[in-house]
Formats: C-alpha cells, sequence, structure tokens
C-alpha cells in the first residue's frame, strides 16, 4: 500500500506540474527578458545621443584594454560612436524588425491558413501552391532585389520587405493544424448549428490553435530578424538608424577584423546571438509544450 501510495504521488506531482515551466521555453524568455531589461536600464542611466556620428573620441578600445576608458567603457568605432550607447539603442530597433515581421506574416498566415485548411477545395488548391512556390523561391536573392530599388530605407519598410516572403511558413503550419481539426466534433457540431464560418474558424477553432500560432510566430520573427541583418550585413538596410545589423556592417565595411577592432563588430554580435538564442530556445519550449511526446509526457 505504501509503494501504491508513493507511486500516486509522484504522478499526481507530475500532472501537477504546468507544461509551461519548460526549461527551454523559461530559459529563452529569461535571455530575450534580459536584453530588454538591460536596454530599458541603458536608456536611463546612459547617454544615448553618442550613437550618433563624431560624438566621441575614435577607435577607444573597451574599458579593459590598455588605452580604454570608463568614459566609454565598450569602446568606440571608426565614426566615433560609442558602441553600448550603440548596443542601447540598436538593440530594440533589431527585435522591433522581428516583432512587425512576426505580426505581419501570422496576420496573412492566419487568414490564409484557415481559408485553405477549412473551405479546402479550389481555395485550399490556389492557396498551397502559391505558398508552395514562396518557399521554393530564394528569400535572400529576392529580398536584395527589392531593397536595392527603394530610395529611402528604415526600419518599418525594411521589415516589410522582409515580411512578403515570410508568410509561407506560417501559412502551412496553420493549414495543416487546421486540417486535423475540421474533422473533430466540436467544429462537426458547430457546423451542425448552422453557426457561420468565420465564427467556426475564428472562435472556436483558433483558441485551440494559439501554441501552435506562438511558436510559429517565434519562428517567423526570428526569421526575420536573420533576414533584416543579412540584409543591413550587406549594406541595403537603414544606414542613418543604429540598429546591431547595421553596426556589423559598418564594422565590415571599415575593415574592422583587419584592424583588430574586435569590440567593433564582437558586442553587437554577441547580443544578435542572445537574441537568437532566446527566441530559439523560446520556439523549442512552445513545440514542446503543444506535443508532449517531444517532452516525454506518457499517457
Amino acid at each position: 500500500m505504501a509503494g501504491i501510495t508513493l507511486t500516486q504521488q509522484a504522478s499526481g506531482q507530475r500532472q501537477a506540474t504546468s507544461p509551461w515551466l519548460n526549461p527551454k521555453l523559461v530559459a529563452g524568455l529569461v535571455m530575450v527578458a534580459l536584453v530588454l531589461v538591460l536596454t530599458l536600464i541603458g536608456l536611463i542611466l546612459w547617454d544615448v545621443t553618442l550613437a550618433r556620428a563624431a560624438s566621441s573620441p575614435l577607435n577607444l578600445p573597451p574599458f579593459w584594454v590598455p588605452g580604454g576608458t570608463m568614459a566609454h567603457p565598450l569602446g568606440t568605432e571608426s565614426s566615433g560612436r560609442d558602441l553600448l550607447a550603440l548596443l542601447i539603442v540598436g538593440g530594440p530597433m533589431t527585435l522591433q524588425v522581428g516583432l512587425i515581421v512576426g505580426i505581419t506574416s501570422m496576420v496573412i498566415g492566419i487568414v490564409l491558413g484557415f481559408a485553405a485548411g477549412y473551405l479546402g477545395g479550389a481555395v485550399d488548391a490556389v492557396i498551397r501552391t502559391l505558398s508552395d512556390t514562396a518557399l521554393t523561391i530564394p528569400s535572400l536573392a529576392i529580398l536584395i532585389v527589392i531593397s536595392a530599388y527603394v530610395r529611402q530605407m528604415d526600419v518599418t519598410t525594411m521589415s516589410l520587405i522582409v515580411a512578403l516572403l515570410a508568410w509561407a511558413g506560417p501559412t502551412r503550419v496553420i493549414r495543416a493544424q487546421v486540417l486535423s481539426m475540421r474533422e473533430q466534433g466540436y467544429v462537426r457540431m458547430a457546423r451542425l448549428t448552422a453557426l457561420p464560418t468565420p465564427h467556426i474558424m475564428f472562435r472556436e477553432m483558433m483558441p485551440n490553435l494559439l501554441p501552435y500560432l506562438a511558436a510559429s510566430f517565434i519562428g517567423s520573427a526570428s526569421g526575420g530578424i536573420l533576414a533584416a541583418v543579412g540584409l543591413e550585413a550587406l549594406g541595403l538596410g537603414p544606414q542613418r538608424i543604429p540598429t546591431l545589423g547595421m553596426t556589423v556592417s559598418q564594422a565590415i565595411q571599415g575593415s574592422a577584423i583587419l584592424r583588430g577592432m574586435w569590440w567593433w563588430w564582437g558586442t553587437p554580435t554577441i547580443v544578435l546571438m542572445v537574441i537568437f538564442i532566446g527566441l530559439f530556445l523560446v520556439a523549442i519550449g512552445l513545440d514542446e509544450v503543444v506535443n508532449p511526446r517531444l517532452r516525454g509526457v506518457r499517457g
């Protein structure tokens, strides 16, 4: 009896543990939140006008390297910009790109994915063909061509350009989930009660898809940031707005690697790595939340 009781207690403890306390999900959220919190603290405590050109001495190393100073703790670059100020201003700008790309691609993906999965027929065939075609297009090459013809580039414009080809992935994921949910009992019952199609899709089915939508949103956001950094590294991003990708691009143009100015390209690269790893862990954690088999839960 004692053994059975202990087994039942252990089983109850496993069931009581929320799947949302996934270690990967929590770790990823902490990493992204850390970037945001440090940015907010920096906006309060540091002079972000030092991110402007010619606002600081040129080519100063970090304070722990001979020649560095605490007035510019992470050093400066060849245009006289303070690296700490660039990180404080550029971090939120980079996350803003991911937010715009994620929201835009998810709105398009939800509309097209639900229409294809629920309505089926010719609608499904057309949307499936369009999404499959978009996935096969070399997106970076198309983005380079489009960006080259845009005269005035800002963060919002660049984000919308990246989002032009970011909707296909969410559309396929949502379509697949809607196809499996369409045959479930509560959806059939809603059809029998003659509820409007938009009500069934967005009031009955969408709440059950929220974890999948969240995971797809994170994937789109991280992919958008990566594409934007690629454009910025090629010099096709906004040149007057300090972002992490722009800082890396200017370091490449200024031959920072050959000149040994590792702090110019190294510090923004580290922040980008923290953002990417954090978003990656959040996406994996959400996948494990919605798929019990991935987190080792046995029925």
